[in-house]
């Protein structure tokens, strides 16, 4: 009986080999229908701002377009080239540091609303960090870093994303940030109102952030979620999203 136990334990584990983090990503990508937005245009409101993407054969165009204090449209629009800011559809000069301030925010909200998709860009580096278990479900924990080359602004970043391992939904992740004023911050986002558009996942978060700053390791920051050491900072809501091939 002992011999059959450990013959069927063998097979089991021939069966089901612990996947690597590529894999892991690759299957939630495959999952959440984002890589169908290679080839797309897609459009969305958060925080009163509309936002547009497209994408075409590796040539990218992310805009934002917003109303400023003096009832002035101002339109920022992000492509392979770089960051232009038209004023009332006039281009609009601008100093190489809010450019490049422009281009960090306009690419940071385009990347959180289509994750998983940009998990598999060049200038990423991904490790499986091990499991845990989150009310109720087994997740896979994927560390991820930059390389300087490619890694944008904030290539110093770190990221970790929690993904189903039944489903492969992307249902948590983390990030650490450094901002001048504030030193290096951490945030963690809890997914709901997860639903299918045109085949793609959308979802929106839950913002949360430790209740004492400093008190909490980024790699540590799922079991500070479970034992209640977070507080609630703000949602993210995608609103009116449409996309289209």
């Amino acid at each position: 009986m002992k011999k059959l136990a450990v013959l069927l334990f063998i097979v089991w584990s021939c069966e089901s080999p612990t996947p690597t983090a590529q894999d892991i990503v690759d299957k939630a990508i495959e999952t959440s229908g984002t890589q169908k937005l290679n080839d797309a245009t897609a459009s969305f409101i958060f925080r009163d701002i509309r936002y547009t993407y497209n994408s075409e054969n590796r040539k990218y165009a992310y805009t934002r377009i917003q109303t400023d204090s003096l009832g002035n449209e101002v339109k920022d629009v992000l492509t392979n080239q770089g960051l232009v800011r038209f004023i009332n559809g006039q281009k609009s000069d601008i100093s190489e540091e809010k450019r490049t301030a422009y281009t960090s925010s306009v690419n940071s909200v385009i990347y959180f609303a289509f994750l998983p998709k940009s998990l598999n860009d060049d200038a990423v580096n991904k490790s499986l960090e091990g499991t845990i278990e989150i009310d109720g479900k087994n997740y896979y924990k994927i560390k991820v870093t930059f390389d300087v080359e490619g890694g944008g602004e904030d290539f110093d970043d770190i990221f970790y994303y929690w993904f189903d391992a039944e489903d492969y939904s992307m249902d948590y992740l983390a990030y650490s940030y450094v901002e001048e004023d504030e030193g290096r911050g951490l945030r963690f986002r809890v997914a709901y109102n997860s639903r299918k558009v045109n085949g793609v996942t959308v979802q929106d978060y839950k913002n949360l952030k430790p209740k004492i700053k400093d008190s909490v390791p980024l790699e540590e920051i799922d079991q500070a979620y479970l034992d209640g050491k977070l507080t609630e900072l703000s949602l993210i809501e995608l609103k009116n999203m449409s996309i289209s091939y």
